[in-house]
């Protein structure tokens, strides 16, 4: 009996000692892959998988079309009442605007794959006409500007209402994903028109050039500062902030797309920054300063 026990025991243990040599084998055998970074797939949702996956944003898109209003057509930047898409804050190749495009490619690329969409009086219910031509081009970064002239009309009521500028928005949005699934979308935010008054109503020349149309619901009777006045101005005022967050939420949405963040709504364009023909539209100066502003959203590290 006691010799039977010994075998017993000694056959035991020789089946612990293998099963431990097989799972010692296992073991090491996974170590030994992922020391050497072996060809097996990192299991899902690892940091090895996430480190090499493709960002959503890209900081350096190689092609620019633009899409929008007379802003973005450099309109009364070189002379009056007339485009200058040469200093386009998106796409001009003018050397004191340094544009969005030519920043990110370089002025040699920027002239070769950057394209202007833009037409001066649109607003947000052309956007979408706009992209659909500039999707031809197929182009990795789309830049908007577009607004403006939803609230600069005869008078306040003929304003485009904010449910009715979102849905334009959305359409045109939903036009770019359809055509462009997986192209970067850069929304900058309507400038404030209040403030741009408020600096051109000090030039005479300005002025006159205003009553000939340019955004009649906030720039005319521009001397004026009785109540009515004041009223329709802060009216059109409210509805560039409502605009705006329209933009921002809409854009939210879109793992594609970025917004300034307000950045030129909150710039104080000074008479510098503004036409000297309309005193309203951006200068070569101001198209550089939004230039800037669109180079630092679209480059800038987020998480």
């Amino acid at each position: 009996m006691g010799q039977g026990t010994d075998r017993e025991t000694r056959r035991v243990r020789h089946r612990v000692r293998a099963t431990l040599a097989v799972l010692t084998a296992a073991v090491l055998g996974v170590a030994g892959c992922d020391a050497v970074g072996g060809d097996s797939p990192a299991p899902s949702g690892s940091a090895s998988k996430r480190s090499k996956a493709a960002p959503v944003w890209d900081r350096s898109p190689d092609s620019v079309a633009a899409v929008g209003d007379s802003i973005t057509r450099g309109f009364d930047a070189c002379s009056v009442l007339s485009d200058c898409p040469d200093v386009s804050w998106a796409t001009g190749g003018s050397a004191e605007v340094d544009s969005l495009a030519v920043r990110l490619l370089g002025k040699a690329e920027a002239a070769e794959r950057s394209w202007n969409y833009a037409v001066t009086g649109s607003r947000m219910a052309d956007l979408a006409g706009q992209v659909t031509r500039a999707a031809a081009r197929k182009p990795e970064l789309v830049a908007v500007m577009a607004g403006a002239n939803d609230a600069c009309r005869a008078t306040t009521s003929a304003m485009t209402p904010v449910a009715d500028f979102r849905d334009q928005f959305e359409k045109a949005m939903r036009t770019l994903r359809r055509e462009l699934p997986r192209a970067q979308v850069y929304v900058a935010s309507i400038p404030d028109l209040k403030r741009l008054w408020s600096q051109g109503r000090t030039n005479p020349l300005g002025k006159q050039v205003w009553k000939l149309g340019i955004c009649p619901s906030m720039l005319g009777d521009a001397d004026s500062l009785d109540s009515a006045a004041t009223l329709r101005r802060n009216t059109v005022r409210d509805r560039v902030t409502d605009y705006n967050e329209v933009l921002r939420e809409v854009c939210a949405k879109d793992r594609r797309c970025r917004t300034d963040d307000g950045a030129v709504h909150a710039y104080r364009f000074g008479t510098d920054q503004l036409s000297h023909w309309d005193w309203f539209h951006p200068s070569v100066s101001g198209q550089a300063r939004l230039a800037e502003i669109a180079y630092r959203a679209v480059t800038a590290e987020r998480a």
